[in-house]
């Protein structure tokens, strides 16, 4: 069974981090969703939001959450959504993350949380500066 991906951030950026992971794995439509949490929303609201998204999948196999920044709104919903779930939540959610986390999802949920774990810090690298690279010459 494939693990349901819902991930959960401040607007725009959980819909954008889905559009961009349908570009990749356009097969993944079905089991990735993405709930944009708008800046003049409660929690309440945020959180229903979420439950109903839950709901949404026909069935109720396990969830990855994946959300922005810790202690934010979203990740405050997130935390309340996973309590009483077949979930697990990761926040900083980037995309290598969320790529890795598809392309793993029929993995057990805990290995798919060491799976997502792992994308996203191998994502986050220093590249080259161009201040640090050898400029040309002319021969």
């Amino acid at each position: 069974m494939n693990t349901h991906i819902l991930i959960i951030a401040h607007a725009p950026l959980a819909q954008a981090l889905r559009q961009c992971a349908m570009h990749v794995f356009p097969e993944a439509g079905d089991v990735v969703m993405a709930l944009d949490v708008q800046a003049d929303e409660s929690p309440e609201a945020t959180l229903a939001h979420a439950q109903a998204a839950l709901q949404a999948w026909p069935d109720q196999g396990p969830t990855l959450v994946l959300t922005d920044v810790v202690g934010a709104t979203p990740a405050n919903v997130a935390q309340k959504l996973v309590g009483d779930n077949n979930a697990r939540l990761v926040a900083g959610v980037n995309l290598p993350m969320l790529l890795r986390s598809i392309c793993y999802r029929q993995e057990p949920l805990d290995d798919l949380v060491t799976r997502a774990l792992t994308g996203g810090a191998q994502g986050v690298v220093q590249m080259a500066c161009p201040s640090t690279l050898p400029i040309p010459t002319r021969a």
